[in-house]
C-alpha cells in the first residue's frame, strides 16, 4: 500500500499585528494529518479515480477547456513535463527569490497545473480541462522561507492582482491562512470586477480546530472543499457557512516534490480548487460569450446533491454540492441567468456596467446561511443522490458511477490563528 503525503505548505506573510496575535507567529504554516515518508506511484492515471466518475469521455466529446486560461497562483509550474509541454504560457515570479516562475520548488504549483490542464501524455496526470492553457505566478512558500531565508512576503497579493490584468478568465489560488490580508483582499475584489472567477481552496483544518482559511473564507472568492474516494466528505476538509462547493481532494495523485521525478499520492483541497477551476473552464469554453458570473451560477446550479436539498440551502460542508461538469455538459443541467450580478455574493459585479451598483460589502460579510441537516449533496459525476448529515447524523448510501458508497460530514468549531500554508 502506498502511504499518503498530507503537507501543509506555509507562506511567508507580511509582518501585521493582528488583535491577541503576535505577528512573529504568522511566518510558517504547520503540517495538516500525519505525514508519511513518500513513496512512488508508478501509474499516476490509474490513481486518478475521479475522472471515471465525473464521465470524462463523454464531457471531453462536448468542451475540453479550449480557449479558456487558468492562472495558477502558486509555488511555481515547470512546463517541461511530459503531461504540460505546450499548456503553459508566460507568467511572472513574485517570490522574491532567485528563479523564476517555471521553477517549482516543490511539485505542487506543477501538479495543480497538471490536475487543470495536463494533456496526460508520457504517463503524467491528466488534466480535467486538457483543453485550457495556463499561466503561472510564483509566490513564496515555505520551502522558499526555509531555502533563501528573505523572500517576498506581499507575493500572493501582487500575484493575484497580476492574474486579474492578464488574459486568463480563472485564477486558482491552491493556499490558505487564518490571517486576513487587506491587499489581497483588494486583489481579489478587482479580480471579480474585471469578471475573473477566482477559486480558492477551503483548507485542511477540519479535524484542527477547523480554523477558517483565506483567501477563500472573502466572499468573493469561491471556497472548495474536498470530497475523497470513498464517497465521502474529507475528514480533513475545513467546513463553515463561507463554503460555496465541493470537488475531489482525497487519494490524488501528484509529484512528490521539486524534483518532478516521481508522483506521490497526496490529501487536501488544493487538489479540489484545481479541479473546481478546471470544471468552470470546461463550461466556459461551451459558453465563451458567458461572464464569469453566469459559469458560477451554472455550476452551483448543477453540482450534485440530493433530491431532498432544501432550495436555497447550503451546506457547511459541500456548499451548493459538488463539481458535475457532466451534469450541465451532457445534460443541460443549470440555468446562466444575470450576467451582471454575481451568484456568490448576490451583487452587480464582474458582467456589464449598470448606472446604480450596489456599494460593495466589506469581506467579513456573511454568506448565505448553511443547509439543514437533511441536506443531501451527492460526489463528483453522480448521476444519483447523497443522503448527507451534518454532524450526528447518521450515514446513508448513494450510487457514483454504479458503485454505493456513505457521505459522512464532520463538525468542528472554528478558531483564528494567523499562519499561511499551502493547502494540500
Amino acid at each position: 500500500m502506498t502511504p499518503v503525503t498530507s503537507g501543509v505548505r506555509g507562506l511567508r506573510v507580511r509582518n501585521r499585528v493582528l488583535p491577541g496575535v503576535a505577528a512573529a507567529a504568522v511566518c510558517i504554516g504547520g503540517v495538516s494529518g500525519t505525514a508519511n515518508a513518500a513513496e512512488p506511484v508508478s501509474d499516476p492515471q490509474a490513481r486518478q479515480w475521479y475522472l471515471d466518475a465525473m464521465h470524462v469521455d463523454e464531457i471531453w466529446k462536448r468542451s475540453t477547456g479550449a480557449g479558456i486560461t487558468v492562472a495558477v497562483v502558486d509555488g511555481g509550474v515547470n512546463p517541461s513535463t511530459s503531461s504540460l509541454k505546450g499548456q503553459v504560457l508566460p507568467g511572472k515570479d513574485f517570490s522574491g527569490v532567485e528563479g523564476d516562475e517555471t521553477d517549482d520548488m516543490d511539485g505542487h504549483g506543477t501538479s495543480m497545473a497538471e490536475l487543470i490542464a495536463g494533456t496526460g501524455k508520457g504517463g503524467g496526470l491528466q488534466g480535467l480541462a486538457p483543453g485550457a492553457k495556463i499561466i503561472p505566478y510564483r509566490v513564496a512558500d515555505r520551502v522558499a522561507e526555509k531555502r533563501y531565508g528573505k523572500v517576498n512576503t506581499e507575493g500572493l497579493a501582487q500575484a493575484v492582482q497580476a492574474a486579474a490584468g492578464s488574459d486568463a478568465q480563472i485564477i486558482n489560488v491552491s493556499m490558505g491562512s487564518e490571517y486576513v490580508d487587506d491587499d489581497l483582499l483588494e486583489a481579489i475584489k478587482g479580480a471579480r470586477a474585471k469578471g475573473k472567477l477566482v477559486f480558492a481552496s477551503n483548507g485542511n483544518e477540519a479535524k484542527k480546530g477547523n480554523k477558517p482559511s483565506y483567501p477563500a473564507y472573502y466572499r468573493e472568492t469561491v471556497a472548495v472543499a474536498a470530497t475523497n474516494s470513498e464517497g465521502r466528505v474529507a475528514d480533513f476538509s475545513t467546513h463553515s457557512d463561507r463554503t460555496d462547493i465541493a470537488a475531489p481532494g482525497a487519494d490524488m495523485p501528484g509529484w512528490c516534490d521539486g524534483s518532478l521525478t516521481q508522483y506521490c499520492i497526496r490529501q487536501g483541497t488544493s487538489a479540489s480548487s484545481a479541479l473546481a477551476s478546471a470544471t468552470a473552464a470546461l463550461i466556459w469554453s461551451k459558453h465563451p460569450d458567458w461572464t464569469g458570473n453566469q459559469v458560477l451560477r451554472v455550476m452551483f446550479e448543477s453540482a450534485g446533491r440530493g433530491e431532498n436539498w432544501k432550495p436555497g440551502s447550503i451546506s457547511k460542508y459541500v456548499g451548493h454540492g459538488v463539481v458535475r461538469p457532466n451534469a450541465h455538459l451532457t445534460r443541460g443541467l443549470g440555468k446562466p441567468g444575470d450576467p451582471d450580478v454575481s451568484p456568490d455574493t448576490g451583487e452587480r459585479v464582474g458582467g456589464k456596467p449598470a448606472a446604480a451598483t450596489p456599494k460593495p460589502s466589506e469581506g467579513s460579510a456573511e454568506k448565505p446561511e448553511s443547509g439543514s441537516p437533511s441536506d443531501k449533496p451527492a460526489l463528483a459525476g453522480s448521476t444519483g443522490t447523497a443522503q448527507t448529515a451534518d454532524a450526528g447524523d447518521s450515514d446513508t448510501g448513494y450510487l457514483i458511477g454504479g458503485a454505493v458508497a456513505a457521505v459522512a460530514l464532520l463538525g468542528g468549531a472554528g478558531l483564528f490563528v494567523a499562519r499561511r500554508r499551502r493547502n494540500t
